[in-house]
């Protein structure tokens, strides 16, 4: 009996100190029972991994563990804007005038953001007004004037296709600017030109099939 009461004793004061250890503290969770569980080992995606277990070859995969940085082909993050999938040729490029900006007219204060971020990618050599007078344009030949021309009649989704790849001395601008900005660019370029005039080609054609 004497033997029984000191190890319920014991127990006893077993659970009373663990009791007393996980009110501690209001903020403190107390003892972890899984720590594995609890704190995730999961790798951040640019995290530096031992070589002699991880690869990113494929050919290596079995050997060592392949992980692949790169998001899942097909996946785009929270928020961004639908894929653009026309490719980088002429045919990608004709296209292209098909597909229509997917924003809606931009607020005062996305505008105030858009035009802060044509003068950081695009006036250097467009110009603040977008008429190819920037500074750097003295020096490269070809640089767009954006107001004038074949630019005021040109498609949304091909002005877009040409921010995203590039076009004559022109660079890929995708790596600076998002897809949303570039579309966001699009809708700010268009209020630094006049308005698009009708095609005088297309009406003397409609007239001619009249007569």
């Amino acid at each position: 009996m004497k033997k029984t009461t000191i190890i319920i004793g014991f127990f006893g004061l077993m659970t009373a100190a663990a009791v007393v250890s996980s009110c501690s503290g209001k903020r403190s969770p107390g003892k972890i029972y899984m720590p594995d569980m609890t704190y995730s080992r999961a790798y951040e995606t640019y995290a530096p991994r031992d070589s002699s277990i991880f690869t990113t070859d494929q050919d290596k995969r079995g050997d060592e563990i392949y992980y692949d940085n790169k998001p899942v082909h097909g996946t785009i993050k929270r928020g961004e804007l639908f894929p653009y999938t026309l490719p980088n040729d002429t045919t990608g490029y004709k296209m292209s005038a098909s597909v229509k900006n997917p924003l809606a007219d931009l607020t005062t204060a996305e505008m105030t953001e858009t035009q802060r971020i044509f003068n950081i990618n695009c006036a250097v050599c467009h110009g603040a007004k977008g008429e190819g007078n920037g500074p750097v344009a003295a020096k490269v030949a070809g640089v767009a004037n954006l107001t004038g021309g074949v630019y005021v009649t040109m498609a949304d989704g091909t002005m877009f296709h040409s921010i995203t790849y590039g076009k004559g001395v022109m660079g890929s601008y995708a790596s600076q600017v998002s897809r949303k900005q570039r579309w966001e660019l699009v809708k700010y370029i268009r209020t630094l030109q006049p308005k698009a005039e009708a095609n005088p080609v297309a009406a003397a054609d409609t007239t001619a099939k009249k007569g």
